[in-house]
């Protein structure tokens, strides 16, 4: 039995096969929609930022200590 699965954009089923060219999309259009969410960011993977800024806080640095000259 084909797998067929449901278009992110439109969720029209679409069937997952080599002759499916823009799979999981259903078409060039949807695939286009789905790029332009990504691209204007109305799509975003979560990530948890690097570096916390209060954590100087915590470990004693001031911002008045930090902008002296030295």
């Amino acid at each position: 039995m084909p797998t067929t699965v449901k278009c992110p954009t439109c969720q029209k089923e679409v069937l997952w096969s080599k002759e499916s060219q823009f799979k999981p999309f259903c078409s060039e259009r949807c695939k286009l929609i789905d790029l332009g969410d990504w691209a204007s960011e109305k799509h975003a993977i979560p990530v948890k930022p690097e570096f916390d800024p209060e954590a100087l806080d915590s470990l004693g640095y001031e911002e008045t200590d930090f902008f002296k000259d030295q």
